[in-house]
């Protein structure tokens, strides 16, 4: 009896190596950490806009509007629990896409906006506190690109035969990914006007 079970084991073992089970451990376990990663950087983020807003804030004439809706939206955004189970569902994901791209444009907004106030420009901790915001924009630009690729494998494998009878009877649906916000508004080419403007009188 002990012999027929051990084989039926090796039997059914053999069956899930062949069916990918393994390999959905394994992308499994990579798209948490390249996720795992994003949240490390959109923290980092989060953690220096107090310094950059009481930075501002010292410039007694800069725009209380822009600071305002930087701290608005830092709020939000920091109020949607970023959990690993996030990135399995789609409707969660989007909203925390969208108050994190909420939050990159007003913080944009306060750095254009920054540039008409010459004392901050000339403020030094201001100024390191922008280089340390742009190193960190590009660390959460190059840590999505890589959850782009891990989500982009695990989809795959999920999604292509015969792995995704394996995908079915374990529950290994496919996961939310990276969108571009607005994609109606890049499809519409740029209007560019080559006209000499009319002369002044």
């Amino acid at each position: 009896m002990r012999s027929i079970l051990q084989v039926l084991f090796a039997f059914v073992l053999l069956q899930l190596g062949g069916c990918g089970y393994n390999e959905f451990q394994k992308l499994d376990e990579q798209t948490k950490s390249a996720w795992s990663e994003v949240l490390n950087q959109y923290q980092r983020r989060a953690d220096l806009i107090p310094n950059i807003v009481a930075t501002v804030k010292g410039e007694t004439t800069f725009e209380q509007d822009t600071l305002t809706k930087v701290v608005e939206a830092r709020a939000k955004a920091t109020s949607i629990q970023a959990t690993p189970e996030l990135i399995n569902n789609p409707e969660a994901f989007q909203k925390f896409q969208a108050a994190q791209g909420e939050l990159s444009g007003a913080l944009s907004r306060l750095l254009v906006v920054s540039e008409n106030y010459p004392q901050l420009k000339a403020n030094q901790a201001f100024q390191d506190l922008r280089a340390q915001l742009e190193g960190t924009e590009n660390r959460i630009t190059v840590a999505r690109g890589r959850y782009v690729k891990a989500v982009q494998d695990y989809n795959v494998l999920a999604r292509s035969f015969p792995t995704n009878l394996t995908a079915k009877a374990f529950g290994y649906d496919v996961k939310a990914n990276f969108t571009v916000t607005d994609e109606k508004a890049l499809s519409t080419p740029p209007k560019v006007d080559f006209t000499a403007p009319a002369a002044s009188r």
